[in-house]
């Protein structure tokens, strides 16, 4: 079936315009400022967008689905996750492959592409993570960017003996990575360092959810963006630095930039409007909110804002990564090192930023769209297929009702977590519409889309 959005005010990460968009064979054809229902196909679903935005598809460059972790597993699968993002306007998603020390990564892969291949609704790719750097492994690796399309590494400067690889590897995979003109995405930290603080506060007896942020501090954040920046600058590897949460890191960013390292910076919407505050609440009630990087004093929200509007920061994904308060999360009562890391966010994400970005006057709607699609296309060899509002393009689109207010609840949520981390919290925004490649998945915050219709995204490595 066709498709004909009429009177919408359209906007891209560039553009801001009223027009008509028409899609067929699940692309954008036509866009004018007015289209004739009579000129469409005769099988054609006309949807009036008056006073409503039309966005591209939003894109999440950062999620956790299928996830091992802790000894425990997250609870989402590519149905509920899928139904999560859609209702909130995300019609692609990119997964985190994170396979253990001992794994063989091609078997990986092969693991974490068949849970979402009969279940996504949406489009989705992956970030290999790399875990262990053998000779088996260099060959895997190459053969996953190769034959499977998948352009971007994942590496972990933290969680020790478990997914850190050794300087001298990480070295190695940066100068592989930069001869094949694939991307290495990174969670910063030290685990050294992490490690030794760890053990210090539980040996102090500081074992709840509260010192969870002081055994990883903002400064062993910002050591380790300059510590993957120095292994970038000497190999000309292309880097992308993941959740980064605080004002320190942003800066060892920008000074990365400034030296000519090519670094891309991603935020992710808890850091932007939780606080430290929330992991000390009490009766445990503080485990819902451990994440890592942990949630930051609140002066470190501002600067993530302002740094999303000056472009510092190029990407608002979420970390999405769904334990359960009870059964999971609590697992770390005796010990904070051992609660599964992750605040699940996958569905919220949009509106938070539409919320507390554009409402509050922080960024405007092209910023927006830049930093919760159109980057996240650009960087990891999605455009202009995503990202994006133009002919020949993907019809991936959100009709956003600006005015919609609605109250976020772990009722609403098609996560299958346990609770919400914003419970209660009413925000103005939500997606009306929601299409992947002009099927209509998602109306009024409830998916009404086809399971297993999503794709594998196949990209060409474009960072050399």
């Amino acid at each position: 079936m066709a498709l004909l959005i009429k009177n919408g005010r359209v906007i891209t990460a560039t553009d801001d315009f009223h027009a008509d968009i028409y899609c067929e064979g699940e692309t954008i054809s036509r866009i004018e400022p007015t289209i004739s229902e009579s000129d469409c196909s005769d099988d054609v679903e006309v949807v009036d967008a008056g006073g409503k935005y039309v966005f591209p598809g939003f894109i999440d460059p950062h999620v956790h689905i299928h996830l091992p972790f802790m000894g425990t597993n997250a609870k989402d699968d590519y149905e509920s996750a899928s139904k999560a993002a859609l209702a909130g306007g995300t019609t692609t998603l990119i997964e985190m492959v994170c396979p253990g020390p001992d794994d063989e990564p091609l078997s990986a892969f092969h693991e974490w592409n068949e849970k979402a291949r009969t279940l996504a609704a949406v489009d989705y790719s992956f970030h290999m993570a790399v875990v262990r750097f053998d000779e088996l492994a260099k060959e895997q690796l190459r053969a996953i960017v190769r034959e499977h399309g998948i352009a971007s590494f994942k590496v972990f400067l933290a969680y020790k003996g478990a997914l850190d690889l050794s300087d001298a590897d990480l070295f190695e995979l940066l100068k592989m990575a930069k001869e094949m003109g694939v991307i290495t995405t990174a969670h910063c930290e030290n685990a050294e360092a992490v490690d030794a603080m760890q053990k210090k506060l539980v040996a102090e007896g500081k074992t709840g959810p509260e010192f969870h942020e002081p055994s990883r501090p903002v400064c062993v954040e910002a050591e380790g963006v300059h510590h993957l920046s120095t292994f970038a600058e000497l190999t000309g590897a292309h880097i992308y630095a993941v959740h980064t949460s605080c004002e320190p890191a942003v800066r060892a960013a920008v000074a990365a930039q400034l030296r000519g390292v090519n670094l891309w910076v991603e935020a992710v919407a808890p850091h932007l409007v939780l606080d430290e505050t929330s992991a000390q609440r009490g009766n445990f009630e503080g485990a819902k909110y451990v994440m890592s990087p942990p949630l930051r004093a609140k002066p470190n929200q501002e600067a993530l804002w302002n740094a999303i509007r000056s472009g510092a920061v190029s990407t608002i994904g979420t970390d999405h990564a769904p334990f359960d308060f009870h059964g999971q999360k609590d697992m770390g009562r005796d010990a904070f090192t051992k609660i599964p890391n992750g605040i699940p966010s996958v569905q919220e994400r949009v509106d938070l930023v539409h919320h507390f970005g554009v409402r509050t006057g922080r960024i405007d709607l092209n910023t927006m769209v830049a930093a919760c699609s159109t980057n996240a296309a650009r960087i990891f060899g999605l455009a202009p297929r995503k990202g994006t509002i133009r002919v020949g393009a993907d019809a991936d689109l959100v009709v956003y009702d600006p005015e919609c207010t609605h109250t976020i609840s772990h009722k609403s949520s098609y996560s299958r977590v346990d609770y919400s981390a914003f419970e209660g919290w009413e925000v103005t925004g939500r997606a009306a519409i929601v299409t992947v490649r002009g099927e209509v998945q998602a109306r009024d915050g409830e998916f009404v889309g086809t399971i297993g219709r999503g794709r594998l995204l196949k990209r060409e490595p474009t960072h050399f």
